[in-house]
């Protein structure tokens, strides 16, 4: 069993597939929303209605991993449900989404023949907006005969740094709000030792304008490196390990 990407992106262009009979299908939507599909069977992760779902499957499983809008949105998750599909989420994002099920930080769960485990994500660097132990996940998805490891937004806390036998992270580098930046980032990578990585979850600031495109959120920090030159630090500090860096094709191409 392989491990295919499939590059649909945030904005229209020639679907790109590298797969064969057996994969587990990852396609990359928007910001932290991702599509993983085996077997005939579809999870969505934080599905987003501001992103471009047209051609994002129906789900036999959708989980949530906090509570603000660009990772719980109903409107999303109704689109995309199949009837009866279950619905994984925080307690916090069960008040947005009532006819979900809370899995708690520790809890795990087999619902449509997937196993789900909730792994803490939590803040180290005190800082707003804040994310505290206990009001968000991540989640550890036994899928495809491959067990997948999606971080949500999180900083490398003890829970992650614990998880073995990843075969594929996605791990967010939190830009630009300063907490897991490059260094950190792929120094959880280095802890948990994925065979596949994909960063996600890195520019807030196309996150904020695409909410609220009055905003004007920038795309860099003020303090920090851009986005570009942050992904290749990534990158130059996972080098000479035995982990591959998967690019995917989280926003619009500037």
């Amino acid at each position: 069993m392989g491990l295919a990407l499939v590059s649909l992106g945030a904005t229209a262009g020639a679907l790109q597939r590298w797969a064969a009979s057996g994969d587990v299908a990852i396609t990359p939507i928007i910001h932290s929303s991702v599509q993983l599909e085996y077997g005939g069977q579809v999870i969505q992760v934080d599905p987003w209605s501001l992103g471009d779902l047209t051609r994002a499957k129906p789900a036999d499983l959708i989980l949530v991993t906090d509570d603000p809008g660009h990772h719980v949105d109903p409107k999303a998750i109704r689109q995309l449900r199949k009837p009866g599909a279950p619905v994984l989420l925080t307690a916090a994002a069960q008040s947005k989404f009532p006819d979900g099920a809370v899995l708690a930080n520790g809890e795990k769960k087999t619902v449509a023949g997937i196993t789900v485990e909730a792994i803490a994500a939590y803040d180290i660097k005190p800082g707003e907006p804040s994310h505290p132990k206990g009001k968000a996940n991540g989640y550890l998805v036994s899928f495809g005969g491959k067990r997948i490891y999606i971080a949500g937004v999180t900083e490398c806390v003890p829970e992650i740094r614990a998880l073995r036998d990843i075969d594929v992270a996605f791990m967010p580098m939190n830009l630009p709000l300063d907490r897991m930046m490059p260094a950190a980032a792929a120094e959880c990578v280095s802890a948990i030792k994925p065979r596949v990585v994909y960063v996600y979850h890195y520019d807030q600031g196309y996150a904020a304008r695409l909410t609220n495109p009055a905003s004007g959120a920038s795309g860099t920090s003020g303090t920090g490196p851009n986005i570009a030159a942050s992904l290749q630090a990534f990158r130059d500090a996972l080098k000479g390990q035995p982990i591959e860096v998967r690019d995917g094709d989280w926003y619009p191409k500037r």
